[in-house]
């Protein structure tokens, strides 16, 4: 047999090819393992992707919490503001009133003290 222009016996020729053989299914493996170690690293890639989503997500719940926390509270805010500000317009208009009475009181009294002098 003939490789290269020279001749070689029969059992160096089934070495070589055997060599080869061995060469091609290391060259295998390694390209197998390499797509195995890119399938790891892609789905690594996915599963920290994943997580990152569901921490954004969690974020946006809690910010949607806290908004919404911090809008009842402007609420209840409002609303005891409200409630404060009738509670003293009941009492101006109480104390309108008692002052009212009280000066009807002081100018029947006086009427009472100036019919009392004319008598």
């Amino acid at each position: 047999m003939s490789i290269g222009g020279q001749w070689k016996p029969r059992y160096v020729l089934n070495e070589e090819e055997e060599e080869e053989e061995e060469e091609e299914e290391e060259e295998e493996e390694e390209e197998e393992e390499e797509e195995e170690e890119e399938e790891e690293e892609e789905e690594e890639e996915e599963e920290e992707e994943e997580e990152e989503e569901e921490e954004n997500e969690e974020e946006e719940n809690e910010e949607e919490e806290n908004e919404e926390e911090e809008e009842e509270e402007e609420e209840e805010e409002e609303e005891g503001e409200e409630e404060e500000e009738e509670e003293e317009g009941e009492e101006e208009e109480e104390e309108g009133e008692e002052e009212e009475e009280e000066e009807e009181g002081e100018e029947e009294e006086e009427e009472e003290e100036g019919e009392e002098e004319e008598e």
